[in-house]
């Protein structure tokens, strides 16, 4: 009897034990991967968002900026972290599309789609295309026309191989049937900077990136892979407007491992919806002219799915790009 009672009093022990633990995270800083340099949307959502979610959680969220591979190498990362709590990504939609690349490319894939989990979407903005304010192109058909008579001789820049900034522009070239050459960089700040000094002619990208550049009056955007007008450049047409069926929505969003406990995934969850209503968080990423458009756990993960789904459709089609 004696030892019944020890051993019920050491399972109550060891649950309270377990308890107490989940309950204490997080018990120290939390690391937030974005995959790419700063100055691009990823770390333009990022930087509000951890502040937000350090108040939130008590504890800091720490951002290690992880560039190359279009994305590829800071999620490959994110996904063989431990699955703690304490390594979370902040990414963009190139996540859905980079897995399905590396089939077309034959080679192993730097991470599987289904070892980290959607938390929560943050924004989700139609890419624009944007220009050099003294190019001779005014509107998105002088652009495709020019690049018709001239094929290849119109470059743009993109954060990689099958990124964000490189997908929008070859759904355009295939559904205007122009040739483009294609610069990756590392993220999307370095591919602004070389359409800033004339390295480039031309990059899509989510508005947040070039806004600033635009209001200077040292970039121009010419339309956008969306439907009807944008908030923040409200003159700016669609590229359906012009006559061109291409669509594309450069989203961010928070992922973990996939194998992260239940309750913290639940806490983490519970801070990046906060984060998502603080009211300086959307106020700083609007001003960047990326609104907060907000979808929770549930909904996150059927939209990644649907996602991944019709980007590997256009993977495809893109083809094998070294």
């Amino acid at each position: 009897m004696h030892r019944r009672h020890c051993l019920a009093a050491a399972l109550l022990l060891s649950a309270a034990g377990l308890a107490g633990a989940q309950a204490a995270y997080p018990s120290k800083p939390i690391t937030m991967i974005v995959p790419f340099p700063p100055g691009g949307l990823a770390d333009i959502v990022a930087r509000p968002v951890a502040e937000a979610m350090s108040r939130d959680l008590g504890q800091p969220v720490v951002i290690e900026n992880k560039g190359g591979a279009g994305g590829g190498i800071g999620m490959g990362l994110a996904a063989k972290a431990p699955a703690d709590g304490y390594t979370v990504l902040l990414s963009l939609s190139s996540l859905t599309v980079l897995p399905e690349a590396d089939v077309v490319l034959g080679r192993q894939q730097m991470f599987a789609l289904n070892s980290l989990r959607p938390i929560a979407r943050f924004t989700a903005d139609p890419t624009v295309l944007a220009v050099r304010a003294e190019a001779p192109w005014k509107t998105v058909k002088d652009f495709v026309e020019d690049a018709r008579k001239r094929p290849g001789a119109i470059n743009y820049g993109s954060s990689g191989n099958y990124g964000t900034m490189h997908v929008p522009m070859e759904i355009l070239s295939q559904n205007a049937g122009v040739k483009m050459t294609h610069v990756p960089f590392t993220g999307a700040g370095p591919a602004v900077v070389a359409l800033l000094g004339g390295q480039i002619d031309a990059i899509s990208s989510g508005p947040a990136t070039v806004l600033q550049h635009v209001k200077a009056g040292k970039l121009r955007v010419l339309g956008h892979w969306g439907n009807g007008r944008l908030a923040a450049l409200p003159d700016v047409p669609s590229l359906k407007d012009a006559g061109y069926d291409a669509e594309y929505a450069q989203w961010s969003g928070l992922f973990i491992p996939a194998a992260t406990p239940e309750p913290v995934a639940q806490r983490l969850r519970a801070a990046a919806r906060a984060a998502a209503m603080d009211a300086k968080v959307k106020e700083v990423i609007l001003n960047a002219g990326s609104p907060i458009l907000y979808q929770d756990t549930p909904d996150f993960e059927k939209y990644v799915q649907a996602d991944a789904k019709r980007m590997a459709e256009v993977v495809k089609k893109i083809g094998k790009v070294e």
